[in-house]
């Protein structure tokens, strides 16, 4: 073992027991998600010095479509995971679908089925598409966060194998002898804080006067950051590398660049509302 090899910090994979009830840390990382997630979305809907008047969506209408959302994370999440990374596996065995508590959750799944929970939702309550997404996606990096920091705790999805000069490779518990990048940690870091302080950023300076500005940004930004994690992430072993030594999560990633390039390109032609130049 390298001599600047870190020790994995390995860490009981149940954050809450009481009695016959265990909370997992993964569970955990969804929940503390959606709930930091709507307490965002709430300040933002509030403020409307960001809109240039009163947001799109009301706060009650918020606190309903937590629901729907949650619904199409889950959904789509184990949907993705059971069509884009492991079809065979579940065709044969289709009662582990259920198992959501032994992992297996798509980040691209989970995408599509928050576009099905807020397109529904939005048509429903006769809301801008564009700006529910705008919200939705203006909050999700702290789920993002979240959940890879759940998934380093689990000790799963782990990186490639990593040489002497890097200082903080480790050795995961059921990734072989060894040394290996974090590349949980490294999604963490891209996918969750840094998304997360560029669409901040991009809010405070009147983004979401340009319905689908952020939502076209966090899909291209996000399917960036997942490109370049990619080349330091260890591809699901019952898939490995594709075509010219591309993963997965790659190529499901490029047509996230196309369609947020289009959303901005749209958003910024759009320009801002005009009910809301008159309200500046």
């Amino acid at each position: 073992m390298p001599f600047l090899t870190i020790t994995f910090p390995e860490i009981d994979p149940v954050a809450i027991s009481i009695g016959p009830l265990a909370i997992r840390w993964y569970a955990l990382a969804y929940i503390c998600g959606i709930v930091l997630g709507w307490m965002y979305a709430r300040v933002l809907i509030r403020s409307e010095k960001l809109w240039g008047g009163p947001a799109p969506i009301a706060p009650v209408q918020l606190d309903d479509f937590i629901l729907w959302v949650t619904l199409g994370i889950i959904i789509g999440g184990r949907t993705g995971y059971v069509l884009f990374y492991n079809p065979a596996f579940f065709i044969q065995n289709p009662a582990a679908i259920l198992k959501l508590w032994e992992g297996g959750m798509s980040f691209h799944g989970g995408f599509l089925g928050c576009v099905a929970a807020v397109m529904l939702f939005a048509h429903k309550n006769n809301i801008s598409i564009l700006s529910l997404g705008d919200i939705t996606t203006a909050v999700a990096p702290i789920g993002i966060f979240l959940g890879r920091l759940a998934n380093f705790i689990k000790g799963e999805l782990w990186g490639r194998t990593a040489d002497a000069s890097v200082p903080w490779a480790m050795v995961f518990p059921d990734g072989g002898p060894l040394p290996r990048h974090p590349s949980q940690l490294y999604e963490a870091g891209l996918e969750g804080l840094l998304l997360f302080a560029v669409l901040a950023v991009m809010i405070r300076m009147g983004a979401l006067k340009r319905p689908g500005l952020i939502l076209g940004s966090f899909i291209a930004i996000y399917a960036l950051a997942r490109i370049a994690s990619e080349f330091f992430r260890e591809p699901d072993p019952q898939l490995g590398f594709l075509w010219g030594g591309l993963t997965m999560g790659m190529l499901l990633s490029v047509p996230m660049i196309i369609a947020g390039g289009i959303l901005i390109m749209m958003a910024w032609r759009r320009g801002t509302p005009q009910h809301i130049e008159k309200s500046i």
